[in-house]
């Protein structure tokens, strides 16, 4: 899925030991703030937005408010649902890293159970929901999405470096199932849209990884910056989806979906991103790693935008 939860905290230099008691009872107020959690606010709106995003570029003629916020509700709900239950799937490894350690499972403020009927029933009610309030093929691709992404990214990510790519399409396909829910099929403009998430999420989630490549080391994952001690495998990841993704971004223009306004606002983007990537390929340190994460969480919403602004103009 998408990662741009928020910006990155400082690296942690040790292991955090696992709390020794079970989930204890909380207030209301405390307990509504777990769940809340549970579901990555941060992640969650960003899906909305790039669905959002997807609906309005998808429409042609009046705009259809209304199925466009059962679009999102649908998908908002199954969203948190899929990150809830990556939280349960991932509880163990959350306790030995930094980053995550305060998260409401490994800190003890909720039982696992709980967490895993919440993520369950998200998702099935979100799905539900678009079967009948969207479309069928809508409802297809978000719960392509969710299996993906709890299924698949989640475990392989112990196993092999090509869980980021994998974890990469269940990232991309919100801003499809936004254009199927408008169009009702898929089309180039929606796999173009596609191409451009797709590609943007490995330079950000790299970024992160490398900032995070000790924590990451500790739980046992095996993703690329584990094992790639100088950088070199990590900076060719970088710099080549970097290119491919701002190649990607003409094709809006190139297919008819968006006009100059668009185009230059898009080529000025994609020069200061690859610059962002370029000084990390120099100077390989978390610095200039933030620096391309934060480069990368905004380029993407000003990307869109663009394009918004393009076809209201």
């Amino acid at each position: 899925m998408i990662r741009a939860d928020a910006p990155p905290r400082a690296q942690a230099t040790s292991i955090v030991e696992p709390p020794a008691h079970a989930p204890r009872k909380v207030a209301p107020l405390r307990a509504f703030r777990a769940f809340y959690e549970l579901t990555k606010p941060g992640i969650t709106r960003m899906v909305v937005m790039t669905t959002a995003a997807g609906f309005f570029l998808a429409t042609t003629g009046a705009f259809p408010f209304a199925a466009f916020l059962h679009t999102l509700f649908g998908t908002a709900l199954s969203a948190a649902g899929s990150l809830a239950l990556n939280q349960y799937a991932e509880r163990e490894i959350d306790r030995s890293m930094g980053r995550t350690c305060g998260r409401p499972l490994p800190s003890g403020r909720m039982a696992p159970a709980t967490a895993a009927s919440f993520g369950l029933l998200l998702s099935a009610v979100g799905l539900l929901y678009l079967t009948l309030f969207v479309n069928v093929l809508t409802m297809l691709l978000v719960a392509t999405s969710i299996v993906t992404y709890v299924v698949v990214y989640t475990p392989l990510k112990r196993f092999s470096w090509t869980a980021t790519p994998v974890g990469a399409i269940p990232g991309a396909l919100p801003i499809l199932a936004g254009w199927t829910a408008a169009r009702g099929t898929i089309g180039i403009g929606g796999v173009a849209l596609f191409a451009i998430l797709f590609l943007w999420q490995m330079p950000h989630f790299y970024a992160l990884a490398w900032m995070y490549r000790d924590d990451y080391r500790r739980a046992g994952f095996r993703l690329l910056t584990v094992d790639d001690a100088n950088g070199d495998r990590t900076v060719r990841q970088i710099i080549g989806f970097t290119i491919a993704m701002v190649l990607a971004s003409v094709a809006p223009t190139l297919i008819g979906l968006s006009g100059i306004v668009y185009l230059a606002g898009a080529l000025a983007l994609g020069i200061a991103f690859y610059l962002a990537a370029h000084r990390f390929a120099r100077e390989r340190n978390d610095r200039n790693a933030l620096r391309l994460f934060l480069a990368s969480v905004s380029y993407l919403p000003a990307l869109l935008a663009f394009l918004i602004v393009d076809r209201l103009l």
